[in-house]
């Protein structure tokens, strides 16, 4: 009897581990990323203190698929998922919301500014070299940044912000940052 209820409990642990978690690299998936996003906003909206939605995409991602193989694209996601866990707090949340798109969550910020370290951080990261296929690659990040309550109360505009933001940091040369600006 003992032995059935660990198996099924396994095998619960296992369905719950698929449902939430993004299998190549472990990181949250787009579904709990949300889940975790929503709570640091009423977090955020309790305590008076700020948030940050971070959109990190990799720069020039195809390329590696294409002249090393998906592989080597795959072994760089799961290299990715770890620097970026390492450049942010426990308490932030990393997620992968699909290819080469990835996205963090920090919560409880005292200042706006707080959202600069980890964004300088993970720039930085990002200029040391990957080892893939036994070369060492440089591959870079443009990352977007959208404040909690500044530039949305609401999660999904925080995203989209976001990702705006990526985009003007891919405009402007990639390997950087921004912050959300309307204009």
């Amino acid at each position: 009897m003992a032995e059935d209820i660990s198996e099924r409990k396994r095998a619960e642990e296992q369905l719950t581990q698929l449902a939430h978690y993004d299998v190549l690299t472990g990181l949250p998936n787009r579904m709990l990323f949300f889940d975790r996003l929503e709570h640091a906003l009423a977090e955020a909206k309790r305590n008076h203190s700020w948030a940050a939605v971070m959109f990190v995409d990799l720069d020039r991602f195809k390329h590696i698929n294409d002249t090393l193989g998906h592989a080597a694209g795959d072994d760089l996601l799961q290299q990715v998922a770890e620097r970026l866990k390492d450049s942010v707090r426990a308490s932030d949340t990393v997620g992968r919301l699909g290819g080469d798109e990835f996205a963090i969550v920090l919560s409880n910020l005292a200042t706006a500014l707080d959202a600069d370290a980890p964004a300088r951080k993970i720039v930085a990261r990002f200029n040391e070299p990957f080892r893939l296929n036994q070369a060492e690659h440089v591959i870079t990040a443009s990352i977007g940044i959208a404040l909690f309550p500044d530039d949305s109360t609401d999660q999904n505009a925080l995203i989209k912000n976001a990702d705006i933001a990526m985009y003007r940091a891919k405009e402007e040369g990639r390997n950087a940052y921004k912050f959300f600006s309307p204009v």
